[in-house]
């Protein structure tokens, strides 16, 4: 639950700063950045590589052994999975969710808290507080760059009385331009059609 609690701040690259620019009313931060990124929670961890602009994201990931792929295209309103050693894609429509992974359903509270040092760079460190319409809650600490880019979050998942710690972390982070090819399907890939199947693999692979 907590992995999928925190999808979309991985989804979104965890550059929008969901959170901080929700409660401050801010607008998207306009930065290109690469960055390693692990998320850990009670069953189990998740490394991924990302690739990200304010309009689209690349994450490169190993799931039981097999690489993918996932491009989102915000811009574009649509998503691909991409399994390279299959040759292969799935394709999804990018629609407003209805579940626990759409945060317009959230309130969110955001408390600075001064800085402090992370990996031996200098971060903007805030306390949040997301409630979700039905009553769950995630809380805890994040860690941001000078140029917003969030670089660790340390919270605390609570649904139903039960409750779920988990964590992300971006290292070697590298603010620029991104290559656009990165964004666009690789050559010999031919899309999966397999329907419903197919959809609900793609959701699952999200987390959704």
């Amino acid at each position: 639950m907590a992995i999928r609690l925190l999808m979309p701040l991985v989804v979104v690259g965890a550059t929008l700063l969901v959170a901080s620019t929700a409660a401050a009313g801010e607008e998207k931060l306009n930065v290109e950045y690469s960055a390693d990124q692990v998320i850990e929670a009670e069953d189990g961890a998740m490394k991924t590589r990302v690739f990200y602009t304010p309009t689209k994201d690349r994450r490169e990931m190993n799931q039981d052994g097999q690489n993918m792929i996932m491009i989102t295209r915000y811009d574009k309103k649509v998503a691909w999975t991409v399994m390279p050693e299959e040759h292969m894609y799935m394709e999804a429509a990018l629609k407003p969710s209805t579940d626990k992974t759409d945060m317009s359903a959230y309130k969110i509270e955001q408390t600075p808290m001064g800085q402090e040092t992370v990996n031996g760079q200098s971060m903007n460190k805030s306390k949040i507080l997301m409630t979700h319409s039905s009553g769950s809650k995630m809380g805890g600490f994040m860690w941001t760059t000078k140029e917003g880019i969030m670089a660790k979050i340390d919270a605390l998942a609570v649904e139903k009385g039960s409750k779920d710690r988990f964590k992300m972390e971006q290292t070697n982070i590298k603010v620029g331009k991104q290559p656009a090819d990165l964004f666009e399907l690789p050559r010999g890939v031919e899309k999966m059609d397999m329907g419903g199947m197919g959809m609900d693999m793609m959701k699952d692979m999200m987390g959704r």
